[in-house]
């Protein structure tokens, strides 16, 4: 029989979690949310969509790529359409993610009443706009209904049966409720960032409670690591099991630690990541960092089907983690990214289906011992062998963004892994620079002066601009 002591202790240490959650987060829970996973693209263009057409206020619309193709076409003609009708519509995008996208497109959009603003155009003066970008994806309306996850306006994540395309695996997430108002008022912030501020009639306050689910929403700002922190937390105090499913798994190192250790501490630990080459030797390169996330025990699979972008984390078959947030640095310490940390068993009972549907279609890394003379086995490195995956992947033809998505993410992974020999890198750059300052040395003291200024100048206009930046108090 549990003793009261032990009762009220165990009940002490979880309140003590959630606490470390709250302020990781910069909030508390809120109750009151219907929450619905959405899975791939046409599942969650239809919510979006559904969204804008029973917006009665305003429709918020940012997204980091809206391409200007057929899925962009039936996105614009949604908000055209509310805007007409005489909703308030506002679309930000990230200057560069739909930098390809043509100034006809937002020219249409503007005419129609849309008010359009890209965000962080770079500056000469402006240090930020050259390492952050807005990389969230949110559809919110009326402060009340909202999408947000990694999905992109674009053809890729629609398919295309005609070309043989599927749609890129990717996950949203649907929130109906108080979540909503919060990730309103981020994307009023972001918006005021990059012009005047929303009118206050167009700022959510208070909604009806529409569910059981609780939501901490996860405003990414550079330097806050809010999805950082937290899932370091989820990490540590992991109890069964951790499932990440991930796009551009190139984790800081301190994060791997955290896996690391909750593997060898008998936790559960698995990670999906893209399949990244079909080239045998590319694919054996960017597996660089695999060998001590092996050894420890967390299994990896490589996903077999059409791109996968997913970024989702369920720890316990309790906790859900969705969002625009990748497990590399520019997500979790520079870009502008939306999160939401959703406490409830039947969605990461859902959430697990979807990650065991995945690995089906997954080979699975392990590793098994080089063949060798006896006493040469011992120091002999291990070699990665690749498990057929359980269940086929449908017939897809790789579209030109789809491979250059793969390429970006092997030159990535293949950073990652050198950061294993930066030593040797560094020493070559130097002792070229050095050579350099010895051969033209007047030259290389204009440009030395120049890059200095030019620093000292970008570093003091953000310092006046944050020293001028109201300070906000916590979501």
């Amino acid at each position: 029989m549990t003793s009261p002591v032990t009762l009220r202790t165990s009940a002490l240490a979880a309140d003590a979690s959630e606490r470390a959650i709250d302020r990781a987060a910069n909030g508390r829970p809120l109750p009151g949310n219907q929450v619905r996973l959405l899975f791939d693209g046409p599942v969650a263009f239809d919510a979006m969509l559904e969204i804008i057409g029973a917006a009665r206020r305003w429709v918020h619309f940012d997204n980091y790529i809206f391409r200007d193709d057929r899925v962009g076409e039936l996105f614009a003609a949604a908000l055209i359409a509310r805007a007409k009708e005489g909703l308030a519509v506002r679309v930000s995008v990230d200057w560069f993610g739909s930098h390809g996208t043509s100034r006809k497109f937002w020219r249409r959009l503007t005419a129609a009443g849309i008010t359009v603003r890209q965000f962080n155009r770079p500056g000469p003066f402006d240090l930020p706009s050259l390492l952050s970008r807005d990389h969230r994806k949110l559809v919110v309306a009326d402060g009340e209904r909202s999408v947000i996850g990694g999905i992109c306006i674009g053809n890729e994540w629609a398919g295309d049966d005609k070309a043989g395309r599927l749609p890129w695996r990717d996950t949203a997430i649907l929130i109906e409720g108080p979540a909503s108002v919060v990730l309103d008022h981020a994307f009023a912030r972001s918006w005021a960032r990059i012009g005047p501020p929303l009118p206050d009639e167009e700022q959510a306050r208070e909604v009806v409670q529409m569910g059981e689910a609780e939501v901490r929403v996860l405003v990414g700002e550079p330097i806050q690591e809010r999805a950082y922190r937290v899932t370091e937390l989820l990490l540590a105090q992991a109890a069964t099991r951790v499932w990440i499913t991930d796009a551009y798994l190139v984790a800081p190192r301190r994060l791997l630690r955290y896996l690391i250790d909750a593997a060898r501490d008998g936790i559960d630990v698995r990670l999906l990541v893209p399949g990244t080459s079909d080239i045998p030797f590319i694919r054996n390169l960017t597996r660089i960092g695999y060998r001590d996330l092996l050894r420890a025990g967390v299994r990896i699979f490589e996903w077999n089907g059409p791109m996968l972008h997913a970024k989702t984390v369920v720890v316990d078959g309790r906790w859900v983690r969705v969002g625009s947030s990748n497990m590399n640095h520019s997500s979790l310490i520079a870009n502008y990214e939306l999160d939401a940390l959703v406490d409830d068993t039947d969605l990461a009972s859902r959430m697990e289906a979807q990650f065991r549907r995945d690995i089906d279609r997954s080979s699975e890394v392990t590793v098994r011992p080089r063949r060798g003379p006896p006493k040469l086995q011992p120091v002999l490195p291990s070699r990665l062998s690749i498990q057929s995956p359980d269940t086929e992947p449908g017939s897809h033809r790789a579209g030109m963004r789809e491979r250059r998505g793969r390429s970006v993410l092997a030159v990535r992974t293949l950073v990652a892994g050198a950061r294993l020999a930066i030593f040797g890198p560094l020493s070559v750059a130097l002792i070229g620079v050095a050579v350099l300052f010895l051969l033209i040395p007047r030259t290389m003291a204009i440009l030395f002066a120049v890059l200095s200024l030019w620093l000292a100048a970008v570093s003091g206009a953000e310092a006046i601009r944050r020293h001028r930046e109201p300070r906000r108090p916590p979501a």
